[in-house]
């Protein structure tokens, strides 16, 4: 007896949901699928839900695409989609109709594995089914052809996303497809190709990252890219010796026969194995999204292999490569080993092309590499600041070689090859070019350009320098003052364009101003040491000096700005009017003050002496600093004559010199203070034996270095073997070395003096220069071997 049950089964669909998918040009349905297992009379005995997802991918849209007419079709076709969603519909498809898609995604697109496209050989006319997986693995077993076929099936449906996760379960599938590529790659290109494609496939996804580990994919494909490599070169020393062969026997015709068989042999060779390069190089680069990876990758010299294939013409295989080194570049032993391999002497025959991924793949590139200073120097020996000089014309790529450019412009040896390019009338055009505000890298490439002569001439021809200031003047632009700053600083004819500008640069002195605009127009006018400017008439037509008095209080505006103050003080002060003009509205009191807040500062230091240096040349302030200051000027000097700053130090011995050559008294001083710096040894030896030795002390019992002067002291010259007897007399021995050798025939120290002493006459109130002195000033010479003055 059988007794027999009827069940029936319920399957529904509910909360349908609509979305965009996040990179693709398609929508995501999400709904649930409530199953329900129906008993004998009715009643529910199982149920079951299921969160599902289906993707209606929207090949046809574009800019052109009705999105109306296009809604209703979706609808139509995807019951899923109630016909009430229909406005919503059209109102995601009108967003990814107007949705830009990110350079990520676009780099991304270039190897997705739905728009990989095969090469001939690999397509087939049948069209493969998930459900005749098992008969396309068992096509694996056969031989190279069908191996090939079962391969390109598998191809077929992986290249599909939605298959890759039944593809995963089968193991069986992905097992025999790993053994037979490690068996056979190098038995046939065609299916090493499909095969690595397969993996491709998964390793475009990074859940996917580990399959294709777990078979030893990679380490399989770099095994491939070296062992072509190594073909390539085979290849083409073997063309090179047929094509040898007929030029040494131009009659021998069937030796040309042979040489363009084989020539178009090795084409047809070259176009497969670019074909197995690029998937296994696209693999490769997914992979090496996890960084330990990537360093196995770098142990088995994937650098050397990939400059070694910028060699080649292909341009997409050319883009695989280069955005692999582009992603290994941002690690110092990868960007070492570029530069060992001289992977910039190979990009620069990729600049300028007609692909335009490819160009800016190179262009990131060289910027990454060219924060390397040695690096950059290959980019200007390689003939790169032409090359992307002439990209700046190309709005896609403008950027990147702007930032490559301002990198190779930071370097002074470089500056002056940017004068023979049209690098900076493009720039001119792109800066003067409207009233936006200029991007950074634009302007900081300027900056940098203007500090070389030659280029500053190029920037100011025509009227180059009055739409400068005119656009910097009128938008109270910070970084073109700073480049006009840069150009002020050249001589010549560039600085004397500068004198139409001057009241200008004046007016912008002042407290209402920004303070950062006003340090750029100081350090311009600061710079425009030119005879013909009357800078009195400048200074009283502006009102400036009460400005520059209260900007020398210490504190009252940023440390910037006062130095700037000092350093246009010390240029105004040249002028003979100028400085009295300064000097009698009380200045240097306030010079001084300044100098004693920012004394340990060396550049605020310099600055104020070079002031003081300036206007010792003058009569009229020459009194003043050394009669007139309280404390006395003269004496700072003193105490930085030996200052650690050579450059501080240079202008206090020059100052001196002016000051002993016009006062007596301060001459005394300073030649005691130099005295006693220069034999400060031999004085602390000859302070600390005094108590010992009773012939250092004066008749009176004073010690040499109380009250009396040093230099007026000769009992410190006497000595047993010395220079000078105990009685004062010279002692014979001194007299007869000097009379034989450093004496002339009329008894003067020539060869040692003459170079002191002035070849024209002195003015009396002013020295012919900084370094000369007067006819009758001593000199003080240490005759001792150890002494070292």
């Amino acid at each position: 007896i059988f007794s027999t049950s009827c069940f029936w089964a319920c399957r529904r669909v509910k909360g349908c949901s609509l979305d965009v998918h996040p990179t693709e040009k398609a929508l995501v349905v999400q709904y649930e699928v409530e199953a329900t297992i129906l008993g004998e009379l009715g009643e529910p005995m199982v149920e079951e839900r299921k969160d599902c997802q289906k993707m209606i991918r929207l090949k046809s849209l574009n800019a052109n695409t009705d999105t109306a007419s296009l809604a209703q079709k979706v609808v139509e076709e995807c019951h899923l989609i109630h016909p009430s969603k229909l406005a919503e519909v059209e109102q995601l498809l009108f967003y990814l109709q107007n949705r830009k898609q990110s350079s990520d995604n676009q780099e991304k697109k270039n190897i997705s594995p739905r728009d990989f496209t095969p090469y001939a050989g690999v397509e087939l006319d049948e069209e493969a089914s998930i459900g005749s997986i098992d008969e396309y693995v068992e096509l694996l077993y056969e031989d190279i052809q069908e191996k090939i076929r079962g391969a390109a099936l598998i191809f077929q449906l992986a290249r599909n996303p939605d298959n890759l996760e039944e593809l995963m379960q089968h193991e069986v599938v992905l097992g025999a497809l790993a053994r037979v590529l490690r068996e056979d790659w190098k038995q046939s290109v065609d299916l090493a190709t499909t095969i690595v494609s397969v993996f491709f496939c998964f390793s475009s996804f990074s859940q996917f990252h580990s399959l294709v580990t777990h078979f030893k994919i990679g380490a399989l494909c770099m095994n491939i890219v070296e062992h072509e490599l190594k073909r390539f070169e085979l290849w083409q020393d073997e063309l090179q010796k047929k094509k040898d062969s007929p030029d040494e026997f131009p009659d021998n015709q069937s030796l040309r026969k042979d040489h363009d068989k084989s020539l178009r042999k090795y084409q047809s060779l070259l176009a497969k194995q670019e074909q197995l390069l690029k998937v296994s190089l696209y693999l490769l680069l997914n992979l090496a999204e996890d960084t330990r990876t990537e360093l196995k990758m770098r142990n088995k010299n994937i650098v050397q292999m990939l400059v070694k294939l910028l060699e080649r013409d292909d341009q997409e295989l050319l883009l695989v490569a280069v955005s692999f080194l582009k992603k290994l570049s941002i690690f110092l032993e990868n960007k070492n080993d570029m530069a060992e391999a001289a992977a910039v002497e190979k990009l620069a025959r990729l600049l300028p092309c007609d692909h335009p991924e490819l160009q800016s793949a190179t262009c990131r590139l060289l910027l990454n590499l060219s924060f390397d200073a040695a690096l950059r120097s290959q980019m200007v020996q390689a003939g790169l600041v032409p090359r992307l000089s002439s990209l700046l014309a190309d709005e896609a790529q403008r950027q990147l070689a702007m930032c490559v450019l301002y990198h190779i412009s930071m370097d002074d040896r470089f500056k002056p090859m940017f004068a023979h390019t049209d690098c900076i009338p493009q720039l001119m055009k792109m800066m003067l070019g409207g009233e936006e505000q200029l991007d950074v890298e634009l302007v900081s490439l300027c900056i940098n350009l203007a500090a070389n002569r030659s280029n500053a001439q190029v920037f100011c021809e025509g009227n180059g320098l009055k739409l400068l200031m005119r656009r910097a003047l009128k938008l109270k632009d910070v970084l073109v003052m700073k480049m006009i700053r840069n150009l002020s600083q050249h001589g010549g004819a560039t600085k004397n364009l500068f004198l139409d500008h001057v009241g200008d640069l004046a007016a912008q002195i002042g407290e209402d101003e920004a303070e950062e605009f006003v340090i750029e127009c100081l350090g311009t006018l600061a710079n425009l040491t030119i005879p013909d400017l009357d800078w009195e008439l400048v200074l009283r037509e502006y009102g400036l000096v009460p400005y520059l008095k209260r900007r020398l209080k210490p504190g009252s505006a940023e440390d910037d700005l006062i130095l700037e103050v000092v350093i246009l003080i010390g240029t105004v002060s040249m002028d003979d009017s100028c400085a009295a003009m300064l000097a009698k509205s009380g200045i240097i009191p306030a010079l001084i003050d300044l100098l004693n807040a920012q004394q340990e500062d060396d550049e605020f230091v310099c600055q104020i002496l070079y002031i003081f240096y300036q206007m010792a040349f003058h009569k009229a302030t020459r009194d003043i600093i050394i009669k007139d200051t309280t404390p006395e000027a003269p004496a700072y000097f003193v105490d930085l004559m030996h200052d650690g700053n050579a450059a501080i130090r240079r202008v206090c011995d020059n100052t001196l010199d002016i000051i002993a050559e016009y006062d007596e008294e301060w001459a005394k001083k300073i030649q005691t203070a130099k005295f006693c710096y220069y034999n400060s040894q031999w004085l602390e030896m000859v302070e600390n034996r005094q108590l010992d030795e009773p012939f250092l002390s004066g008749d009176d019992g004073e010690s040499f270095s109380g009250n009396r002067d040093v230099l007026e002291r000769p009992d410190l010259f006497y000595a047993a073997d010395g220079i000078l007897s105990g009685d004062g007399s010279i002692s014979p021995s001194f007299y007869a070395d000097i009379q034989s050798s450093e004496l002339g025939e009329a008894g003067n120290l020539s060869s040692s003096l003459d170079q002191f002493v002035p070849s024209v006459p002195v003015p009396a109130d002013r020295p012919v220069s900084d370094w000369s002195f007067r006819p009758d000033e001593r000199f003080f010479y240490s005759y001792t071997a150890n002494a070292s003055q």
